[in-house]
């Protein structure tokens, strides 16, 4: 850990609450700032976030405008993953020469032991879980940690030399890396997502593959030889690289032969499993079960135990989940589909006609494919939210014309049961970010499936 005596941590959700925490039980001062534009927080409020355990004598708190004064015996800031680079007070900090790192950083310096580290557009969720359970029973020691819901922050001093952390990092959390150097890292796939962030896909795609930018000859980075924009990039990497590939055998890798999932290590290939043995749906789920042996194998885990693990996985919350059948109408919760890349994964999973809930946050990201991959399957569109216009003329424009618009989940979800029949699916797949209408995708999720569970 660097020679810190008072860390700003910008942002007053978990991320910094728990990197506030951290930096305190390691006894640098730490002052918690949120701008506060919305007047939400007090700091009564903001400490009963941090909770009883906060160290108030090392932890102050500034909400409102970031002042001269605050920065003057500032020496590195902390920003929150939701919060962009470009707004006014980062600059601000920027001028005063005042060094500005993230989360996945600040955790990093205190971590002890070797870290698998996956991002991509799409899978990282199921995938890091998968992930952490092979681990976890390779390795009783295992963290599973980032953006899949618990904070780096929250666990890296826990860490020791034998213990693993596998880390779920998005492309919002690798923007202020510096020094974060995974013994294994993973691109699962690139396609657009962020442009508000991002604002290129160039840039978007680069910020994704930092997340092997410290990584050495010595470590791994695991590539989906399956998708295009990830195999351009691979030449940038000076780590060794494995690809997997549902469609081709990899020396070097892992693929699928003869309905069996294969690794090919310095030219021997050995069966992990049938394929068959894997109960989750849809080609993406084969592309994550790959990429999770990969990751894993190079991680220490032993081929049994990535057979076992990955056989019994029955898969994460929110992604493409079985909710329930009533009326002979199957219910499925893909409210992880938060762009349409992953929610053309959620239609080409479904095996019935579909009843498709979609809409939500503007992320300006094209419709066009997620339309055409209706392909006759969807037979009709609710759609809500800021985007349910702008889906809406997208749809009309490639000729579908079954939609309907509704002002909560709940009247979606009450539309799409009027009108599904015995056979059919309903499916709610937004390809839109959560927010303005809910917290995060974990909450439309657990309401759509609450709401459905009470019918």
């Amino acid at each position: 850990m660097k020679e810190y005596k008072h860390i700003l941590v910008a942002g007053a959700g978990v991320s910094g609450i728990c990197a506030s925490k951290l930096i305190a039980r390691n006894k640098i001062r730490a002052t918690l700032f949120d701008e506060n534009k919305k007047g939400a927080l007090t700091e009564e409020s903001l400490w009963n976030k941090l909770g009883e355990d906060a160290d108030r004598d090392l932890i102050s708190l500034h909400l409102g405008e970031l002042t001269d004064a605050l920065l003057s015996d500032v020496d590195c800031m902390v920003i929150s993953p939701g919060i962009s680079l470009e707004v006014p007070f980062v600059e601000k900090v920027r001028a005063a020469k005042i060094e500005i790192i993230g989360e996945i950083e600040l955790a990093w310096q205190f971590e002890k032991g070797s870290v698998a580290a996956i991002t991509g557009t799409n899978g990282k969720t199921t995938t890091t879980t998968l992930v952490g359970e092979i681990m976890k029973a390779a390795n009783p020691e295992t963290f599973v940690v980032g953006n899949i819901g618990i904070p780096y922050t929250s666990v890296c001093d826990r860490t020791t030399e034998h213990s693993v952390s596998v880390a779920e990092i998005s492309s919002f959390q690798l923007e202020t890396i510096k020094s974060f150097h995974p013994r294994v890292s993973a691109v699962l796939n690139l396609t657009p997502d962020h442009m508000d962030r991002h604002h290129t896909f160039d840039n978007y795609a680069n910020c994704k593959f930092d997340i092997a930018k410290y990584q050495t000859e010595e470590d791994y980075c695991v590539l989906n030889a399956d998708d295009e924009e990830t195999v351009k990039r691979a030449d940038r990497l000076s780590c060794k690289k494995i690809f997997f590939s549902r469609l081709t055998e990899q020396k070097n890798g892992v693929y699928v032969k003869n309905g069996n999932v294969v690794i090919d290590h310095d030219g021997n290939a050995e069966t992990v499993m049938p394929l068959s043995d894997f109960k989750l749906l849809g080609s993406h789920n084969v592309e994550n079960l790959l990429a999770s042996v990969a990751i894993s194998y190079y991680m220490g885990a032993d081929i049994a135990t990535i057979a076992r693990v990955c056989s019994e996985f029955k898969g994460v919350a929110h992604r493409i989940e079985f909710v329930r059948s009533l009326d002979g109408v199957n219910y499925y919760n893909d409210s992880k589909g938060t762009n349409p890349d992953a929610a053309i994964k959620g239609i080409r999973a479904m095996d019935r006609p579909t009843l498709l809930i979609g809409g939500g946050y503007d992320k300006k990201i094209p419709f066009d494919d997620w339309i055409l991959a209706f392909d006759g399957k969807v037979k009709r569109l609710v759609l809500i939210g800021q985007t349910r216009e702008i889906i809406a003329d997208c749809a009309r424009s490639h000729g579908f014309t079954e939609i309907a618009f509704a002002e909560s989940l709940e009247q979606a979800i009450d539309d799409c049961r009027a009108h599904a029949e015995a056979g059919d699916a309903v499916l709610l797949s937004p390809a839109c970010a959560s927010w303005g209408m809910f917290d995060n995708y974990e909450q439309r999720g657990d309401m759509f499936r609450d709401y459905v569970n009470q019918f």
